[in-house]
C-alpha cells in the first residue's frame, strides 16, 4: 500500500507539473499568498482522496479474480522407503590381552638382563635372572643325600622282594628317600623363580629395571611385554540395548589419531550387567596386520542396533507436535499443474532418530509429498504453491 501512495504522490507532482504553472505548486510558493497556497492544498487533498478510492475499488477486484494472492511458497520432499541402519554411538579404549608388565617372583639382586627395548621374544624364553643366594648350593648338598638316601632304599627293596629284613626297615629307607628327594624338587623350584621367562610370545616394550638392581618379589616391575596380534577395544553399553548389542553385530571402528576407519564386529558382549552403572561390557576385535594400532588408544564407536530394509525416513525438522503431544507433518495434496495444492496435517508415529532423519512408523506412505520449506508456516487445508528447486534439470526432492 506504500507503494500506491507512492505513485499517487507522483501522479500529482506530474498533475501539477503539466498544469499552468501559475496554478502550480511552486507558481503558489512563488506568489506567496497564503489564502491560494490553502486552496491548493485542499485542491490536492481531494484529488488525493478521490485516487484512494480509485484504487480501493481496483485492489477489491484484484482480490477477486487472482486466486494465487497469498498462497504461501513452500518446497516438498518425497518419503521413499529405503534400508535404515541404526547405529549406537560410543566410545571406548583399544586394548589387548597380552600387555603385561612383568615383575619377579623371587627377593634378590637382577644379575643379567637379556633382552632389549623392541626386542621380539617367544614364549618361555629367558629374559632376566636373579641371584639365587646360594641356593644352588644347597641343591647340591641335597642331592648327594638324595642320591645315597635312593641308593639305600633300592637294595632295602630288593631284600624286601627276597623277605628278607623287616618291613620297618624297608619303610623308613622309602620314607627318606622320598623326602630327601621332595626337599630337591621344592629347592629347584625356588631356583625356578630366580629365572624371569616371556609369558607369552611379543615385543619387549619397555625395559624398567636395570642389571644389578636389587628387586622384590612382586613388586618390582621388570620390564613391559605387549603383543598387537590380538587387538580389540572394549567399551560400556547401557543395559537397555542388552537386546540390540549382540555377538556378531556390525561396527564402525573411528581412529581419530590414525585416521583410520575399520568395519569390524562385536565378538564378545557380558552377561552381567553392573549394578553401579547399569552397564554391561562388549569387545570388538580389531584386525592390527601393519601395528599401527597401539593399547589405549581412544576409538569412537558406532553399533549397528537396529535395521529396517523398509524404512521412511524424513528431517526431525518438519515434524511438529500438538497440545496433546501428537507428532505431525504436512503433505500436499491435490496438487495441480501449476504447483497449485492443499497442505494437509497428518498424524504420524515416529522411532528412531540418526543424526538429523527420524524413521516415521505410521502415518505416511511412500511416496507422499512433504512440505520441507514452509512447513512451520502453512495451515491444515491452506492453499500452498510448490516451487521446488531446479538441479541439473530435474527437481530437488
Amino acid at each position: 500500500m506504500k507503494y500506491i501512495y507512492q505513485l499517487t504522490i507522483i501522479a500529482l507532482i506530474f498533475t501539477s507539473c503539466s498544469g499552468d504553472k501559475k496554478n502550480s505548486v511552486e507558481g503558489v510558493l512563488e506568489n506567496g499568498d497564503l489564502k491560494t497556497m490553502r486552496e491548493k492544498r485542499g485542491e490536492l487533498v481531494n484529488e488525493q482522496q478521490a485516487l484512494n478510492d480509485q484504487i480501493k475499488l481496483l485492489d477489491a477486484k484484484i482480490k477477486t479474480m487472482d486466486t494465487t494472492k497469498n498462497v504461501p511458497l513452500i518446497t516438498t520432499f518425497k518419503a521413499n522407503s529405503e534400508v535404515f541402519n541404526h547405529v549406537l554411538e560410543l566410545q571406548g579404549n583399544v586394548t589387548t590381552k597380552n600387555l603385561l608388565t612383568i615383575t619377579p617372583e623371587f627377593n634378590g639382586i637382577l644379575t643379567n638382563v637379556y633382552v632389549k627395548e623392541g626386542q621380539k621374544v617367544r614364549k618361555g624364553q629367558l629374559l632376566a635372572k636373579i641371584d639365587d643366594g646360594g641356593l644352588s648350593q644347597q641343591v647340591a648338598q641335597l642331592q648327594i643325600q638324595a642320591d645315597l638316601a635312593k641308593t639305600t632304599f633300592e637294595r632295602q627293596k630288593r631284600l624286601w622282594d627276597q623277605n628278607i629284613g623287616s618291613e620297618i626297615q624297608y619303610l623308613q629307607a622309602k620314607s627318606t628317600y622320598e623326602s630327601q628327594q621332595e626337599a630337591v624338587n621344592q629347592l629347584n623350584r625356588q631356583i625356578a623363580k630366580t629365572t624371569v621367562r616371556a609369558p607369552f610370545s611379543g615385543t619387549i616394550d619397555d625395559v624398567i629395571t636395570e642389571q644389578g638392581s636389587v628387586v622384590a618379589a612382586g613388586q618390582t616391575p621388570l620390564m613391559r611385554i605387549v603383543n598387537l596380534d590380538d587387538m580389540y577395544i572394549e567399551t560400556e553399553v547401557p543395559e537397555r540395548y542388552v537386546a540390540n548389542v549382540t555377538v556378531g553385530k556390525s561396527v564402525k571402528v573411528d581412529l581419530p589419531v590414525l585416521g583410520k576407519t575399520i568395519d569390524t564386529k562385536v565378538r564378545q558382549a557380558s552377561n552381567f550387567i553392573n549394578p553401579a552403572n547399569r552397564t554391561f561390557k562388549v569387545e570388538i576385535a580389531i584386525p592390527n596386520e601393519n601395528k599401527s594400532i597401539k593399547p589405549n588408544l581412544t576409538a569412537r564407536l558406532k553399533i549397528n542396533d537396529y535395521t529396517n530394509e523398509n524404512a521412511l525416513l524424513i528431517p526431525q525438522s518438519v515434524i511438529s507436535e500438538n497440545a496433546e503431544g501428537e507428532q505431525y507433518v504436512y503433505v500436499v495434496s491435490d496438487k495441480g499443474a501449476d504447483g497449485i495444492g492443499k497442505a494437509k496435517r497428518v498424524i504420524v508415529e515416529t522411532g528412531r532418530q540418526q543424526g538429523d532423519v527420524i524413521e516415521v512408523l505410521n502415518g505416511l506412505e511412500a511416496g507422499a509429498e512433504i512440505i520441507k520449506e514452509g512447513a512451520r508456516s502453512v495451515r491444515d487445508g491452506q492453499s500452498v504453491e510448490v516451487i521446488n528447486y531446479k538441479v541439473d534439470g530435474n527437481e530437488n526432492e
